[in-house]
């Protein structure tokens, strides 16, 4: 084989890999998406959850952004107690828990297929930092069904709290919903 020949041969090799489905994965693109079929007034709307909306088209993804030692997030507020707005039981150990209990849902690609189940994460938001423990799965994949009481897919950027976490970061009330935050496995 001549010189040339191999340069193209392992050049092609690489536009083939980078061009792969496992890289764009990496990447954490959004992948197909759902469109919302499931009528709002099922929804619970607790917390002021958004509920689907017919016709809608949700972004959904498999993957989440790398984890790091400060993780970029956004907490949002849940409730994981029975008949909460969290849906049914929680996916890690089929229970529900109490609104004062520090407890989250991470995005699918933090929860990575359960491994953070039962380990705790360090939260920092508002000046102040909170430990929690992964309970739940904040669904990236799918939404707008009974399961997922009739809400969205999660953004892949999600720390799905209860209200205990945002009581021990010191934010008032009239200001949960949102807050942009850091998080860490402890």
């Amino acid at each position: 084989m001549n010189q040339n020949f191999k340069i193209f041969v392992v050049a092609l090799l690489v536009i083939v890999l980078a061009c792969s489905p496992h890289i764009k994965a990496q990447s954490c693109q959004t992948s197909e998406g759902k469109t919302g079929t499931e009528p709002s007034e099922q929804c619970n709307t607790e917390n002021n959850s958004e509920c689907c909306v017919e016709g809608r088209f949700y972004e959904t993804y498999e993957c989440s952004p790398p984890v790091s030692s400060s993780t970029e997030a956004t907490l949002t507020l849940n409730s994981f107690q029975e008949g909460g707005d969290g849906g049914g039981a929680s996916a890690c150990d089929g229970s529900f828990h109490s609104d004062g209990t520090a407890v989250v849902a991470l995005s699918t690609g933090w929860y990575d297929k359960r491994s953070r189940c039962g380990n705790f994460i360090t939260i920092n938001g508002n000046g102040r930092s909170v430990q929690a423990k992964v309970v739940d799965e904040c669904d990236s994949t799918t939404g707008c069904d009974k399961e997922h009481a009739y809400q969205p897919p999660c953004r892949n950027n999600i720390v799905d709290a209860s209200k205990a976490v945002w009581e021990a970061l010191g934010v008032s009330e009239d200001n949960w919903g949102e807050l942009e935050i850091t998080w860490s496995d402890a």
